[in-house]
């Protein structure tokens, strides 16, 4: 986590000096607020993956003499293909356009259809020897 650590710290010093950069170019509020907020959370996410850094034993691509197979073995679970990602996608996007056309009887259903797929895809893997 330390090479991560760095990443999010060089970014943050690069936003740290462009910040007031732009804003002395172009006098713009917003952007310069974007950019200080954006830095702020670059630094944020540095000090985090520091602190942890410093917290666990480094992995093997952490140290440097760290071969290939010391990586080897179970990396975790990945899950296979899923449709429920899809239909809360299509329900946020139809409360959306519900929203947006002021449409509330529409924004209703959307909630519900949307409370079935989040539901699903929530206990999607509730099943098996998992099951409750």
């Amino acid at each position: 986590m330390r090479v991560e650590a760095r990443v999010f710290a060089i970014c943050s010093v690069f936003f740290v000096i462009v910040a007031p950069a732009y804003w002395l170019i172009t006098g713009d509020p917003t952007g310069t607020s974007a950019l200080t907020m954006t830095a702020l959370l670059a630094l944020l996410v540095t000090f985090y993956l520091g602190f942890h850094a410093s917290r666990m034993t480094p992995r093997p691509e952490d140290r440097a003499d760290g071969e290939i197979a010391d990586g080897a073995g179970e990396l975790g679970f990945f899950p296979p293909y899923s449709w429920w990602p899809l239909w809360c996608g299509s329900t946020l996007a139809l409360m959306v356009f519900a929203v947006a056309m002021q449409q509330w009887w529409l924004f209703i259903i959307g909630v519900g259809l949307g409370a079935v797929a989040l539901t699903g895809w929530v206990f999607e893997y509730y099943t098996g020897e998992h099951a409750h």
